[in-house]
């Protein structure tokens, strides 16, 4: 299982993924979002081929990324997404019971996914046969219970992103409805 083609493979994708994001830091948010376009839905296929297994114990994989490691990475995500960052959240739960939605940021919703699958591949990464199933089994039942739909509303405020972007964005950023920003992003 823990050596299974598809685990690898998830491994892979996850690797590359936070990789991807450590490296963000002065990147160009129309090549950032074209390329974490890409990463998602691939990272969300790999996910969902992950053997669902049962754990015996309450395994609590090891936090390698530190808050400090987290709050850089999430302000270096918000800094590349500039006026972007923030998106309404119609799928939350909550919305259905009040009367305006959340308004939630791509920079964090990377930034969690980034700390599950950080932890899971430094955890991976030790070697140790135990840890790394329940490492497995625990990711696979966080994907399906949190950062896999975290993954679908980031996507879906990115490809908002991506699709209202003009050749110009990069250099000048303007907004009809909500005012303008000129400035290098």
């Amino acid at each position: 299982m823990i050596y299974s083609r598809n685990t690898i493979e998830f491994v892979t994708v996850a690797t590359e993924f936070c990789a991807y994001l450590e490296g963000t830091e002065g990147k160009l948010r129309k090549e950032f979002v074209d390329t974490v376009l890409k990463l998602l839905p691939l990272l969300y296929l790999k996910a969902s081929m992950l053997e669902r297994i049962e754990s015996d114990t309450e395994f609590l994989p090891e936090a390698f990324v530190t808050e400090q490691d987290y709050e850089f990475l999430r302000l270096t995500l918000s800094g590349v997404m500039a006026t972007e960052d923030d998106y309404l959240d119609l799928c939350n739960e909550a919305v259905r019971f009040d009367d305006e939605p959340m308004v939630k940021n791509i920079s964090e919703d990377l930034a969690d996914i980034y700390q599950a699958l950080k932890n899971f591949v430094e955890t991976y990464r030790l070697g140790l046969e135990d840890n790394m199933y329940e490492a497995t089994a625990e990711i696979a039942q966080s994907f399906s219970m949190y950062w896999g739909q975290t993954l679908t509303n980031a996507m879906r405020a990115l490809h908002r992103v991506k699709y209202s972007f003009s050749d110009e964005d990069d250099e000048c950023f303007s907004d009809d409805e909500y005012g303008s920003y000129e400035g290098n992003l």
